[in-house]
């Protein structure tokens, strides 16, 4: 990483606004130092040497002559500074194209994409498939999933303080170029794990006992498979430690770039491009995962059998390459774009004012460059109670976020009876239009109703207060498909709730193991544990659609013909509530993401300029460690309670084979609609707590310089009256 020493000679400084007011000893704001009076000849004399760090852009005067009267604002360019896209000496005039805050915009929105394709959606999706690979328990696979917002908790702070005061660009190419070798190093054990082989149930012919060879499989599988989840850790740190710039640094970069009222629709179109990430991780990765693991052999399993695994690491190695792409132009760009100088004072004066003195501290253009500065400057943000509660609202959204994207695939398999692709694929095209165009939409509302500081809070309680009625969707639930054994009994009695009898007189003659859990849906519309559970004789037939068959079933059961047969895989769902689930669910995300940046911009709004980046990393810290860290495991405990049954390893609990849908559907409300009551509460506390500023920057607008203006010759001097 860099450090924040490093970066231009010619440092840019941000201007600053000089108030004069028949009133002096006033707080103005916390960007705003002292009323003092200065004259145009001294402004004119304010130049140093061309490049000076010393010096600000352009310096405004603003005489408050009576509250009828206009102000007049004089502005007075400092010289021009290096301000060229490019690497060390080599800028070429054919890349100053991209130097602008659309250009940079895309190579963000690539670098989001990226990290929200890799993270959220690679992840998620395969995690079930690591587990079965890598002998892994949930808790471990949790513990995976886990590393990477503890490793961004730990990077926050450092990165945000520093990084906030350096040079952002070359933070964020350095986090991107971090980001893709923690891929390529979670696609590693892929490589030295040796090949993946299984043992196939395929009738009662292998349903004698094996005890013997059984023990010997458990202790040769589990010999050091499972210490591979260090290198997944590990992975996942790297993955943390690269992401980190891009949603603190990467956001008030765009802030600090464009005009104040433009700045929701940047952060829009790059939090969208996030949020697309994780849908086309859910997509790519499903597919994948339809790709048997060991691409170069063939098999005889099928991608409905829960010994399936699919090709987990070709996403990973792909999302490596694509970051070191990435990051090459994204280390090119300026310290600052060209003409961003003149949305400094608009910023400014939008900015929530602060009652005390603290904003003196803050002014000083030495704050923020030592780590003696650090207490202070989390004193600062920790006495702003606006800031606080849109933190811990923050904390509470992403909780559900975090549980519902870990789990939601989950959810889906079990409602409505799929394979772990088809669940990943139909989340993913659920999460494209709800995530991506909520989140899109939010950014566009702020600046279509010229939206600010409370007015912002209120649309975001709005946004919540819905999303918290659309969350009790769970209160509905999709049947479970009958299983013998497990949900029903085999002569079609139900079984006493929380038993489970595999054990009947058409199976009672064979020796079956629980271990092999091979589901096959019966003709009856029944679903049988396994092959051996279900009475089929040893070999099967397949079908037209290449499915295994199997023929001369004894325990199932059709009338008039008797002996019936059945289908490798899982029985259909034919649940009559899934349209009004997926349609809910699909609600629940778009409100959800709707108020998502809107509340950022809020939170831009009501911190000092100087502490943009700082406050972003804390409130990340905030929000990954109240929600994001905390919500898959709260999720995948409350989740866990509804299984009915579990995967046998070797006498060890392993994951869930069958979940009860209507226990499942229950728990999710119950894990989540506590968080949405508090989320609304925190709002409710922001909107009556926001201090409104005691200026708007709508009357500096007409103001400020041109963008080509702001960077003319050094004598240039800008005068108009306001």
């Amino acid at each position: 990483m860099p450090q924040h020493a490093m970066g231009d000679k010619h440092r840019l400084s941000l201007p600053k606004l000089l108030l004069t007011s028949p009133s002096s000893g006033t707080d103005s704001g916390c960007d705003t130092p002292p009323s003092s009076r200065a004259s145009p000849a001294s402004l004119r004399t304010a130049h140093g040497p061309l490049g000076s760090s010393s010096q600000p852009l352009f310096e405004p005067q603003v005489e408050k002559r009576s509250p009828q009267t206009a102000r007049e604002v004089q502005y007075v360019s400092s010289g021009p500074q290096n301000t060229r896209c490019g690497w060390q000496a080599f800028t070429p005039e054919c890349l100053q194209v991209f130097n602008t805050p659309k250009g940079f915009l895309f190579f963000l929105c690539a670098a989001s994409f990226l990290q929200g394709m890799t993270v959220n959606g690679f992840i998620n999706t395969v995690i079930t498939s690591i587990e079965r690979r890598f002998n892994l328990h949930s808790y471990q696979s949790g513990l995976i999933a886990s590393s990477y917002d503890i490793a961004a908790c730990l990077c926050l702070t450092f990165v945000s303080y520093f990084g906030g005061n350096g040079h952002k660009p070359r933070w964020l190419g350095w986090g991107v170029l971090v980001l893709g070798i923690g891929s390529l190093v979670f696609a590693l054990p892929h490589f030295t794990a040796g090949h993946y082989e299984v043992e196939m149930d395929d009738g009662v012919g292998t349903g004698t006992c094996l005890a013997n060879r059984s023990h010997v499989e458990c202790k040769d599988s589990t010999s050091g498979l499972s210490s591979y989840r260090l290198i997944f850790m590990l992975g996942q740190l790297l993955h943390g430690m690269g992401a980190t710039p891009l949603y603190t640094l990467g956001v008030t970069y765009l802030d600090e770039n464009v005009k104040s009222s433009y700045s929701p629709i940047y952060i829009a179109i790059f939090y969208t491009a996030a949020i697309l990430g994780p849908a086309a991780g859910y997509l790519i990765g499903g597919a994948m995962l339809n790709i048997y693991t060991e691409v170069s052999q063939r098999t005889e399993l099928t991608t409905d059998s829960p010994l399936w695994v699919g090709a987990w690491w070709i996403g990973f190695l792909g999302a490596g390459i694509a970051a070191f792409l990435i990051a090459i132009p994204i280390l090119g760009y300026p310290r600052q774009l060209p003409g961003s100088q003149r949305y400094v004072i608009m910023r400014a004066a939008e900015t929530q004012q602060l009652k005390d003195h603290s904003h003196r501290a803050v002014s000083n253009p030495a704050f923020g460059k030592t780590v003696r500065d650090l207490p202070l400057s989390i004193w600062l943000l920790l006495r702003n109670p606006t800031f606080v509660l849109l933190c811990l609202a923050g904390a509470t959204e992403a909780t559900l976020i975090a549980g519902m994207s870990t789990f939601g695939p989950k959810f889906f398999e079990a409602q409505f009876s799929l394979s772990a692709s088809e669940a990943a694929t139909l989340f993913g095209y659920l999460v494209v239009p709800a995530g991506g165009g909520g989140t899109l939409l939010g950014g566009f509302l702020v600046n279509r109703f010229k939206l600010r500081g409370s007015g912002i809070i209120r649309f975001c309680l709005f946004c919540t207060l819905i999303s918290l009625l659309v969350f009790l969707v769970f209160l509905t639930h999709c049947p479970n498909v009958p299983m013998a054994g497990v949900t029903t009994g085999y002569v079609g009695s139900l079984l006493p709730e929380g038993h489970m009898d595999l054990k009947a007189a058409c199976n009672a003659l064979y020796c079956c193991q629980p271990e092999h859990y091979s589901p096959l849906c019966g003709s009856d519309g029944t679903m049988y544990y396994s092959p051996c559970y279900a009475g089929c004789p040893e070999g099967a037939g397949t079908d037209l659609g290449g499915q295994k068959v199997y023929q001369g079933c004894s325990c199932v059961l059709e009338v008039p013909s008797g002996l019936g047969n059945a289908t490798a895989g899982k029985c259909a769902s034919t649940c009559q509530r899934k349209p009004l689930l997926l349609v809910l669910v699909f609600l629940v995300i778009v409100f959800t993401f709707l108020s998502s940046i809107p509340a950022l911009t809020a939170t831009l709004r009501c911190v000092c300029d100087r502490q943009r980046s700082f406050a972003l990393g804390i409130q990340w810290i905030v929000v990954r460690t109240l929600g994001s860290i905390p919500g898959p495991i709260a999720f995948g405990w409350v989740i866990d309670k509804a299984c009915l049954v579990w995967q046998n390893q070797c006498g060890h609990q392993g994951s869930c084979f069958v979940y009860q849908n209507a226990t499942m559907s229950r728990y999710m409300l119950i894990a989540g609609l506590p968080f949405k009551v508090l989320g609304f509460l925190f709002f409710v506390a922001a909107y009556f707590l926001y201090k409104s500023p005691s200026g708007s920057s709508d009357g500096l607008e007409a103001s400020l310089p041109s963008q080509s203006s702001a960077s003319d010759s050094p004598t240039e001097q800008l005068q108009s009256n306001v």
